[in-house]
């Protein structure tokens, strides 16, 4: 569904972030892209739809790259879904309205027909009781699950999410990732960067290791965590479990 080829993202001459990615993320499936800090994991997860401009490489959706200057950017977004690290909600909102906003300003929805769907998004994430509740009345793990409701509502193919649980304390992440496990291999192309190991190996069918701009290994979940081939990879694990 999405094929990176010889994707580069350099900020300076001396910040290069990303080296020659190469991948081609399945249709259906659960990643999850995991390693250290800086290793270049949310960059490529913001190159995907462009909220990261590539140096170099080629992004492709279905038929259509991402990255031409000539895409409709737009129509490549409402296919793509995205969770932030810090919600990015509207303060001045309550709940049904930051998900049903998009829906009006983007598909046209009339504003029932937008405030229906919202509600049902928000009950599908277990916030159907906070949906009158502005952002600043609800919980970090509250505005994350409104924010996936956001995602969710605008029917994308694929969700990506960006360190979704990074900025909870480990009950609100509890909450978070129980969201993002139904939702996985229910037809929806997911890519989760994240810090949450057990997360990563119950949850996804790929695991993308990077370090230092490149992938250093890709395998099924259970196959990294006990086999991973790299010595990069190995030390990574062991650190981590």
């Amino acid at each position: 569904m999405i094929k990176v080829e010889h994707l580069y993202k350099d900020y300076s001459a001396d910040i290069k972030v990303l080296h020659d990615i190469n991948f081609t993320f399945e249709d259906g499936k659960t990643y999850a892209i995991i390693g250290a800090s800086g290793g270049g994991k949310s960059t490529l997860i913001r190159c995907l739809n462009m909220l990261e401009v590539p140096t170099s490489g080629t992004i492709t959706l279905d038929e259509t790259i991402v990255n031409d200057p000539k895409t409709d950017l737009t129509k490549v977004r409402e296919k793509m879904g995205m969770v932030f690290q810090n919600f990015n909600l509207f303060a001045h909102m309550p709940a049904k309205k930051n998900v049903a906003y998009a829906l009006m300003k983007v598909k046209g929805m009339k504003q029932e027909e937008a405030y229906e769907k919202a509600a049902a998004m928000l009950e599908k994430v277990g916030m159907g009781h906070r949906m009158d509740s502005y952002p600043h009345q609800l919980s970090g793990g509250e505005k994350q699950r409104v924010a996936i409701a956001r995602a969710l509502a605008m029917e994308p193919e694929i969700l990506l999410c960006d360190e979704p649980t990074s900025a909870l304390d480990p009950e609100m992440t509890t909450e978070v990732l129980k969201v993002l496990k139904d939702l996985s291999h229910t037809g929806l192309t997911m890519i989760v960067v994240t810090h949450e190991m057990a997360f990563a190996r119950e949850v996804a069918d790929m695991i993308l290791y990077m370090d230092q701009g490149e992938i250093v290994e890709c395998c099924e979940a259970e196959e990294f965590f006990t086999n991973a081939k790299s010595e990069r990879a190995k030390q990574f694990v062991s650190n981590m479990l």
